[in-house]
């Protein structure tokens, strides 16, 4: 776990800043708007009618249009998506264990993109690719300076 949650730090601290902001605010986005309309969370909208941890009636059917695992398990899938998004996307903007949910974003957004997005054509999946992009960079060098990791790895280091 300790490999997992050690972050890169870059040689100067303004390096760190500045990879940190595109982790923050698409970990916001995340949160806030895509994984909270479709997953429960103290946040989504109060006319989504959701539940904690409880997914919208229309994505499994959605995921199981994907056809294939997904029509399998469409429940399980929007679940994990929409999980993804919702936390992931919390715990990414306060780079808390950035890496798992850079992995769970990348994931999703890999899905999104190549299952969902691209047959509407490149433009739409625009926001699915910025999104995946954040994720492999923090994927590989962590929260750097300016997270909950290194706050945590700083203490618990010593």
């Amino acid at each position: 776990m300790r490999r997992i949650t050690k972050p890169v730090l870059l040689p100067f601290w303004w390096q760190d800043l500045l990879l940190a902001i595109p982790r923050v605010v698409c970990g916001y986005l995340l949160t806030s708007s895509f994984g909270a309309d479709k997953f429960g969370l103290p946040w989504s909208p109060a006319d989504r009618n959701l539940g904690l941890f409880e997914i919208v009636f229309w994505f499994p059917e959605d995921v199981s249009n994907y056809g294939g695992i997904f029509a399998k398990f469409p429940v399980f899938f929007a679940w994990m998506a929409g999980f993804s998004e919702a936390v992931g996307g919390f715990l990414f903007m306060l780079g808390f264990q950035t890496r798992i949910s850079a992995l769970l974003i990348l994931t999703t957004m890999m899905g999104a993109i190549f299952l969902q997005q691209i047959q509407q054509g490149m433009w739409n999946t625009l926001p699915a690719l910025g999104f995946l992009w954040v994720s492999i960079y923090s994927l590989t060098i962590g929260s750097g300076r300016f997270g909950l990791d290194y706050l945590l790895f700083k203490k618990f280091d010593r």
